[in-house]
């Protein structure tokens, strides 16, 4: 973990209530896809937890949602300004476990990490397909940016009005995969789970305290005890997971 004072570089809508904000700035402490920051934001007691889409050395991308105070606060962000961050929070994805043909399943604001995944699977020659979930056309982002990268892409929306008519499970119909990455949120995973045919990784959205192992609030039941999202998480593997009843 490193403290960074990140400048904005950019900071503009991609969908509904949906923003990228390019962060310059130290990025050293991200080591694998999936971490994630924890931004300090003027007038919020608790810092924001922000999973990281993209980094390079000249600084970090994010994409977020508004949905309260803290991320309202982050869409009037201007250019110049400036963000504290602890960095190189969580412990990622593991791309070497994705095989030949690697699944990336994404609901919402979880499709972001799983960019940075693709990248490094593509990198090690594999050949990925990414299922990306949202509510309606509105909601649709990165389809494009997966694209570019070389990954074959299936869109779901809710309503129906982009792509197939229901959920990433429907999405995932038929397809032949080695492994699954999946982030979003726990009843996608869930879902996912009861039709998955092969081991997997899942990376959790839940809030957080401190964000990095002090508080204990945002643990999760495994085979060999709780385990902290922000700290042994937020990826977990699909074989330790209990789910609550």
């Amino acid at each position: 973990m490193k403290e960074v004072c990140y400048r904005v570089a950019e900071n503009r809508p991609l969908a509904r209530d949906v923003l990228r904000m390019r962060l310059a700035g130290d990025s050293s402490a991200f080591t694998a896809p999936g971490q994630f920051l924890n931004l300090r934001v003027q007038g919020c007691y608790l810092r924001r937890p922000i999973s990281v889409c993209d980094w390079d050395r000249e600084g970090v991308t994010i994409i977020y949602k508004v949905v309260g105070k803290g991320t309202a606060a982050m869409s009037r962000m201007e250019p110049g300004e400036t963000l504290d961050a602890l960095t190189g929070l969580g412990n990622g994805f593991d791309p070497d476990k994705g095989g030949a043909a690697p699944l990336l399943i994404g609901g919402g604001v979880g499709v972001p990490p799983l960019y940075r995944l693709c990248r490094e699977l593509i990198a090690r020659g594999a050949s990925p397909t990414a299922v990306l979930g949202f509510g309606s056309a509105a909601d649709v982002f990165y389809r494009e940016e997966f694209e570019a990268l070389g990954a074959q892409v299936r869109i779901a929306t809710a309503d129906g009005s982009a792509g197939q008519r229901g959920f990433v499970t429907d999405a995932m119909a038929g397809l032949d995969y080695t492994y699954f990455y999946a982030c979003g949120p726990e009843p996608m995973f869930r879902a996912v789970d009861r039709i998955a045919k092969s081991s997997g990784q899942y990376s959790f959205e839940e809030r957080m305290g401190c964000g990095f192992g002090a508080c204990m609030g945002c643990s999760c039941r495994t085979l060999t005890g709780s385990k902290r999202i922000c700290r042994e998480g937020p990826v977990l593997e699909r074989e330790e997971i209990l789910w609550e009843k």
